[in-house]
């Protein structure tokens, strides 16, 4: 008997009534995975914001693509956090221009707002921030593991097939990539004492 809170019928299926013109499937594939694309979203960007606007723009892109995208596998999620990160890169790149443009603004005696300082003294925040800086400065295969395996919570099955790569291999990836990962934060007080 199906769980009433889990609709019938598997993703590959939804998406291909979706791409056929049913928005009751599409929003019964938002259903099932908007809350994980946010999710991802946000350890991604360390931003409650973000992580929305991120999760938005990859359901518009899915809408979008429908007709274009077959599912590799039964799950719509590897195929949403592939959109997930590249729109997450394409963020972070755009922030890192505003940011440089803004460092050649003349200052002026602009009073900060509260709310900004109290926002960045959440710790929890600080340490996400320290642990993507890190994650950022991984080799490009072992970061890509990390995002999408224990950022993004995927198997390392459904990462082979997002990654074109043997299962092994995203499971090496991801050692090598948490070695590296505790001595980038074995200086910070990111990493507890048990972990370090």
């Amino acid at each position: 008997m199906a769980d009433a809170s889990d609709p019938p019928g598997g993703d590959q299926e939804l998406w291909a009534r979706a791409a056929k013109g049913d928005v009751a499937a599409f929003g019964q594939l938002f259903d099932r995975h908007a809350g994980a694309v946010w999710n991802y979203a946000y350890r991604l960007t360390g931003s409650w914001a973000t992580a929305e606007d991120l999760a938005s723009l990859t359901f518009l892109t899915a809408w979008r693509r429908l007709g274009e995208v077959t599912l590799v596998n039964d799950s719509a999620r590897p195929w949403l956090y592939t959109v997930t990160a590249n729109l997450a890169r394409r963020e972070q790149r755009r922030l890192g221009r505003f940011a440089a443009v803004l460092t050649r603004l003349p200052r002026n005696n602009v009073v900060r707002d509260h709310a900004e300082d109290v926002a960045g003294q959440i710790d929890a925040d600080r340490r996400l921030k320290a642990v993507l800086d890190a994650v950022a400065k991984l080799p490009r295969a072992e970061r890509r593991a990390v995002e999408l395996c224990l950022l993004g919570e995927l198997s390392t099955a459904e990462a082979s097939a997002v990654l074109g790569i043997a299962e092994p291999s995203v499971r090496a990836r991801i050692s090598r990539a948490r070695s590296r990962l505790r001595g980038l934060l074995r200086d910070s007080d990111v990493l507890t004492s048990e972990e370090q």
